[in-house]
């Protein structure tokens, strides 16, 4: 959805308001030429207007290199970077490290496919798409755009849900390690994570009525120093622990069959299950292509929006990784086959507790803007939607601006108010009936990477591109979209055979740590 501050100005006419979306007759009706403007002013009204609108009519984008980082890194560096030291756990020192520089490498490459994808035709003044299902559309066509917009609209559905999850054990960790502190260790301190997802929830019903993905780029900045603030604390706890144990800890094969875990005793079978589910924890712990395409619709022009994104994306995914490998062999270094699912809030931790609470203060803050990050497309999605369906009902179109101390004019809409209020309220009740972290985050990194960060991007770059079939280039594309897939059933499966293991034990709403 477009608010009316990235729309023209209405017209006044005989006292009657009259909307005009075309730039080329606004400027014809309301542009006068200066009697003391240069000659060039005179002859083409429209420079003057360059400054303030883009070549689609819409005010000019303000998006730098810096912001488009800061918004990738924020959707980047999330919960996913907690579960990695348990996934190179179940990998060991050989394939961790690997796989996870091989999930970066493809994620680089895709992103790079998949930008050149936001303008059909010429890069610099062709059609602007300005979401992942307009580039597919324009692209594609057909039947391809309604399975994305379904596989992308889900997996957005789910993050939501990962998200919430991983807040909620944030958020209880702080008053558990509190807790263990008090105690001396002696108290378990269980708890139930119900109340802080709710909690997470009433905050996310809040941030969720910004009207406009572009407003949130404050919000993406300060999410993204917080998740470069609980990443270097859990990178510096683990050197610490290293430090402490003398030595590495872990294996070149990963976990031992016969290690007695919180879920019980590995098998063979549980090892093979829990290796492919790390592969879901690493591809989750990529995912953000799902929101490239609005993230690059951010970006001013010129240079083209295109080189500015694959900076942007090599980058971003650069200092990712490093952190991830760095947070990940520190994690597995530190606790080997014992290493928690959750970096901060499994306590392999204890102490300094207040450092794990400003830790864990990071996480939450970090996913709450995150969460925002994801949403905000499907918002935008649903509500464009409605207002194409139902284009005169007042409920779903009609804003009505209310003056709020400190901030100015909040533009209200009765139909976001409510339907984004039912998602979240929706997200965090699915949250509480299935609190498993690990297990939902290698599911949404297996639905999620191979269609959405490999298949599309792929399938667009050679319909644009026109590259022909069997080709050399095609086959070669065709090879890494086909091995992809294979990776991402095998983490669906792993992940789906963690979930069973839960239900053995678990009970809807009482769930406690």
């Amino acid at each position: 959805m477009l608010p009316r501050s990235r729309t023209l100005p209405s017209r006044i006419h005989h006292g009657a308001v009259e909307e005009r979306h075309d730039i080329k007759h606004y400027l014809q009706v309301e542009v006068q030429p200066k009697t003391l403007g240069t000659e060039a002013e005179v002859i083409n009204p429209q420079s003057n207007y360059s400054k303030c609108f883009d070549d689609d009519g819409r005010l000019k984008r303000t998006g730098t290199f810096w912001t488009a980082t800061a918004h990738i890194i924020t959707a980047v560096i999330g919960s996913g970077v907690l579960s990695l030291a348990w996934a190179i756990g179940q990998l060991g020192w050989v394939a961790g490290p690997v796989v996870m520089i091989l999930f970066a490498l493809v994620n680089v490459y895709t992103s790079g496919l998949l930008a050149q994808c936001y303008r059909s035709g010429d890069q610099v003044t062709g059609h602007r798409n300005y979401t992942y299902m307009d580039a597919v559309k324009a692209n594609l066509g057909g039947k391809k755009v309604m399975l994305c917009g379904l596989i992308q609209y889900i997996n957005l559905f789910g993050i939501a849900i990962g998200y919430t999850i991983a807040a909620s054990v944030s958020m209880m960790a702080i008053k558990r390690s509190n807790c263990f502190h008090k105690s001396g260790g002696k108290d378990p301190c269980h708890m139930s994570s119900n109340g802080y997802m709710i909690t997470f929830g009433i905050i996310e019903v809040i941030f969720s009525q910004i009207p406009d993905f572009d407003q949130v780029w404050w919000l993406s900045i300060v999410a993204a120093i917080m998740s470069f603030t609980y990443s270097s604390v859990g990178l510096g706890l683990g050197i610490g622990k290293v430090a402490e144990n003398g030595s590495f800890k872990g294996s070149l094969l990963g976990i031992s069959i016969g290690t007695v875990t919180h879920a019980g005793t590995v098998t063979a079978t549980q090892k093979m299950w829990r290796s492919l589910q790390a592969l879901g924890a690493i591809a989750f712990a990529y995912s953000f292509s799902i929101i490239l395409i609005e993230i690059q619709d951010t970006i001013r022009s010129p240079p083209a929006e295109h080189k500015t994104m694959k900076k942007a994306t090599l980058f971003s995914i650069a200092v990712t990784t490093v952190f991830y490998m760095l947070c990940g062999a520190m994690g597995y270094a530190a606790f080997g086959d014992e290493a928690p699912g959750n970096l901060l809030t499994g306590f392999g931790f204890y102490n300094p507790y207040w450092l794990l609470d400003i830790a864990n203060v990071a996480i939450v803050v970090h996913l709450v803007g995150a969460y925002q990050v994801f949403c905000q497309p499907l918002f935008a999605f649903i509500e464009k939607w409605s207002k194409r369906k139902w284009a005169t009902s007042t409920f779903i179109t009609a804003e009505y601006d209310i003056p709020i101390p400190f901030f100015g004019i909040y533009q209200l809409n009765f139909f976001r108010l409510i339907w984004r209020t039912i998602f979240v309220i929706l997200t965090t009740l699915i949250s509480m009936l299935m609190p498993f972290f690990n297990d939902v985050v290698g599911i949404l990194g297996a639905f999620g990477f191979w269609p959405l960060t490999v298949f599309f991007p792929i399938e667009m770059y050679i319909s644009q591109k026109k590259i022909a079939r069997w080709t050399s280039r095609w086959i070669g594309l065709q090879m890494i979209s086909m091995t992809c897939l294979c990776i991402s059933i095998a983490a669906a499966v792993g992940s789906f055979a963690g979930v069973v293991l839960d239900l053995k034990t678990y009970k809807p709403f009482k769930t406690s740590y």
